[in-house]
């Protein structure tokens, strides 16, 4: 029974002496509890590139297939979002992962060193991040709507290693990971992404081909031996030089990794804009650096341009829906006092009045029913 589900194996690190080495234990075949050593003392190097992959719905059959294709001597390290409800369970995603792969799986704790030949998924409602050498986990502001995002992890990654990170967007809904990639291009490094035709969601793949000069359309199953390439020893790398990493990007990973700005920061970034932030009400500012149209707010929210329609379009349907309750309270209270046929309280006025909100209250509700329709079928086109 245990075998069915604890992982197979179990990576336990040390970092004695200043250097990193891996004991790999194994479950016994026959008693879940007892562990037994495979090889011990190996030594693992830090990742001379990041391959960072964004997912959202059908996203772990195409993970699955693509970390089956690498190998436990690559030299890189690969860190995943996977977009998933705040309780979901990523301890058993991970145990699914290292059935599949060769490389040693984890979900990522804040301060982990990054090291070559290891899988880093991000906790649920958790952002995860890069800073030089370490992972960093934090509970930031949503961007896109997302906490992980595609787009905060491809920006760390891209400031942390510039030219020596590759971007893979797969299959998904909405548009994170866009952005991401142009962060990625703009450091030097690599665009990749699941072919639309065979993504079971094909709406985050299209709107990155939209958007950004892809350098790879591949099936997945094409995708690893690309990327195995990319991450050879003819491309060396390493940690990015500042110099090499634009300023505005520089900017925005601190913010992030700070957890929440400033008003002064944002300005740099770009000009105010007469919208107003849809998760907090704050002031927007609209981006000056990159091709995708984005916004931020002081306080760490981040948009692309259709994000930033989605999350107003939500905003003011919940303000829609507060307005019908307020509405149908008034007319149950004016109901009431119409019943009462109490003279002196102008029962022919609340009567005159409650016919009027009624029609009101009906108008409301055929308006919140054809804007749901109207998501359904935008939906149905991406």
């Amino acid at each position: 029974m245990l075998r069915n589900v604890l992982p197979k194996c179990v990576y336990i690190t040390n970092t004695a002496r200043g250097s990193y080495h891996a004991t790999r234990l194994a479950v016994h075949p026959k008693v879940g509890a007892c562990w037994r050593p495979l090889f011990s003392s190996r030594p693992v190097a830090a990742p001379t590139h990041l391959i960072v992959v964004g997912t959202s719905a059908g996203g772990m059959p195409a993970l699955l297939q693509l970390v089956a294709q690498l190998p436990a001597t690559l030299p890189a390290a690969v860190l995943v979002v996977q977009h998933l409800a705040p309780d979901a369970d990523s301890e058993g995603l991970v145990v699914r992962l290292a059935a599949h792969t060769a490389l040693r799986c984890q979900v990522a704790g804040h301060g982990a060193p990054l090291l070559a030949g290891h899988l880093y998924l991000a906790p649920p409602d958790r952002h995860l991040l890069v800073k030089q050498d370490r992972v960093l986990v934090t509970k930031g502001p949503f961007e896109n709507g997302y906490r992980p995002s595609a787009d905060t992890l491809f920006r760390a990654a891209a400031v942390a290693f510039d030219s020596h990170v590759v971007g893979v967007v797969l299959t998904g809904m909405l548009h994170d990971g866009t952005a991401g990639l142009e962060f990625v291009k703009r450091c030097g490094g690599v665009a990749m992404v699941q072919d639309p035709a065979e993504a079971e969601f094909p709406s985050m793949p299209e709107s990155a081909l939209r958007n950004v000069a892809v350098d790879h359309v591949l099936p997945v199953a094409a995708m690893g031996a690309v990327l195995v390439g990319l991450v050879g020893p003819t491309h060396p790398g390493g940690p990015a030089n500042p110099l090499d990493v634009p300023a505005d990007l520089q900017l925005e990973a601190a913010i992030a990794e700070r957890v929440v700005g400033s008003a002064e920061q944002v300005e740099q970034l770009g000009s105010l804009v007469p919208f107003t932030c849809p998760d907090c009400g704050g002031n927007l500012w609209e981006v000056n650096h990159g091709e995708v149209l984005r916004f931020r707010c002081h306080t760490g929210h981040a948009y692309t341009a259709a994000s930033m329609l989605e999350g107003s379009q939500r905003k003011m349907e919940e303000t829609l829906w507060v307005a019908l309750r307020m509405m149908e309270e008034r007319k149950n209270l004016l109901a009431s006092l119409a019943a009462r046929g109490d003279a002196a309280h102008g029962t022919a006025r609340h009567t005159e009045r409650l016919a009027d909100l009624k029609g009101h209250v009906n108008r409301m509700r055929e308006f919140l029913l054809d804007e749901y329709e109207g998501e359904a079928q935008d939906a149905a086109v991406d």
